[in-house]
């Protein structure tokens, strides 16, 4: 049997410390301790970047283990084996003398195989009478039994990280794909919003793709991207519920004549200017004479104030936004009225304004991302709501976003309050026009 003492190699070349300790760990096999060749070769193959070897290298060891008589590598059995350069070479597909070596050196400093060079540096076995081995010079292929269980889980770790590569890769792809195609579909319908921004979001992402990926680099992308098709997915459902909201209103039959001053039409005034500048409150969509109209603002008095006793007779006495979910959501105040409140939301419109209810409801979208409320928490309180008074409670959110600490949590109360029928939009909106009055800039708690 073989002992497993420190050697040095024959010639020129150098030993390192690392070769040492090598050696001394082939020391310390366990006795009794068996490894498949072709399995540990298997997982070598598996772990050869981690190992730093070629496929070249994987050739040269793959003819070494072939010179080994046994399946199982085991000490009772020898693992030193000594075939000439000349047999190698042949084993390895016709590999070239030069190559030769310059492989094996690398199974060396990888530490899976040792060298066992005699006194004149050949390789050869001195036998007993009875032909067993007494001596062999030579490869020895201890470490790779001793390094069995490492190479193993080398092995693995390659193999998970190749999985998660794949995967992550496969969810870019698909994520890319689905970004692109829904950008062109919206561009080539002429869906409103500013498209061109989100491509060029798009485009800039794709341009930090790296020209080969890895593990460690695409995560962040990935994540990147995922957020960007939400926020296309986001634009889009808005789309939809304009839709939707149209489509019922045509069906509502908003064209017969209504005098109920809660109209809908009644509650979204426009501005008509007037001589010297002045303008009155009139209605959108009433017919001639079962409209109402919004008495201005007396003079001598602020606008915050005209404002709210306006919509005080709007309401005949009754608050806005006093509906509940039953009624079928709750009633929306006047847009202008809202923009003064909430002049924080203009930022976010189409192009930095907001000019009807369509731009107010596709900048609550993107405050909703931007504050961290789920889309399924803003897609619950368009339900109960209504879209427009959704929208309007993101702008009031918005407004004191300082005194929040949860966005989402408060809007699913707000709308848990008025699917019971305890919430009433107008006083918060009030208490907003009245901190705008103030003067002092400052947010409204």
């Amino acid at each position: 049997m073989e002992t497993h003492a420190i050697t040095t190699p024959f010639g020129r070349r150098a030993v390192s410390l690392a070769l040492v300790k090598g050696q001394m760990q082939t020391a310390e096999i366990r006795t009794g301790k068996v490894a498949d060749k072709w399995k540990v070769f298997r997982d070598i193959s598996e772990a050869r970047v981690k190992l730093g070897l070629q496929d070249r290298s994987l050739a040269v060891l793959h003819a070494l283990l072939s010179f080994y008589p046994e399946t199982e590598l085991s000490e009772d059995k020898g693992l030193i084996v000594f075939p000439s350069n000349e047999q190698l070479s042949l084993r390895a597909h016709g590999i070239a003398g030069t190559t030769l070596r310059r492989h094996l050196a690398a199974l060396v400093e990888a530490g899976l195989i040792h060298r066992k060079d005699s006194p004149n540096g050949k390789r050869y076995a001195r036998r007993e009478a009875g032909g067993a081995i007494e001596q062999a010079f030579g490869f020895n292929l201890a470490p790779l039994l001793a390094r069995m269980e490492e190479i193993a889980h080398l092995a693995q770790t390659v193999a998970a990280e190749r999985k998660a590569l794949i995967e992550m890769r496969e969810r870019l792809t698909i994520c890319r794909r689905d970004i692109r195609k829904l950008i062109s579909a919206a561009m080539e319908e002429g869906l409103p919003g500013d498209w061109s921004f989100v491509e060029s979001q798009y485009v800039a992402l794709v341009a930090r793709l790296p020209r080969k990926a890895e593990v460690e680099t695409l995560p962040d992308l990935l994540d990147e991207f995922e957020l960007l098709r939400e926020e296309v997915i986001n634009r889009l459902e808005i789309h939809a519920d304009f839709a939707k909201t149209d489509s019922n209103a045509v069906q509502g039959g908003y064209h017969i004549q209504n005098s109920n001053t809660e109209s809908f039409h009644e509650l979204e005034p426009a501005y008509e200017k007037k001589q010297g500048g002045r303008a009155d409150v009139t209605d959108e969509g009433g017919t001639a004479g079962s409209g109402t109209r919004v008495a201005e603002p007396p003079a001598g008095t602020g606008e915050v104030e005209g404002t709210v006793r306006a919509v005080r007779e709007l309401g005949q006495g009754r608050p806005a936004g006093g509906g509940n979910a039953a009624g079928g959501g709750v009633k929306p105040l006047p847009l202008p009225m809202v923009l003064r409140a909430c002049p924080q939301i203009l930022c976010y419109g189409p192009g930095g304004e907001i000019l009807g209810w369509r731009d107010l409801m596709a900048a609550a979208v993107v405050t909703r991302s931007m504050l961290g409320v789920s889309p399924s928490a803003y897609q619950e309180a368009c339900e109960v709501l209504g879209p427009e008074t959704a929208a309007i409670v993101m702008a009031c959110i918005l407004e004191r976003a300082g005194q929040i600490n949860s966005a989402g949590g408060y809007l699913r109360n707000l709308t848990q309050r008025a699917r019971r029928g305890e919430f009433s939009l107008a006083p918060m909106v009030m208490a907003l026009l009245r901190a705008q009055g103030d003067g002092e800039g400052r947010r409204a708690g």
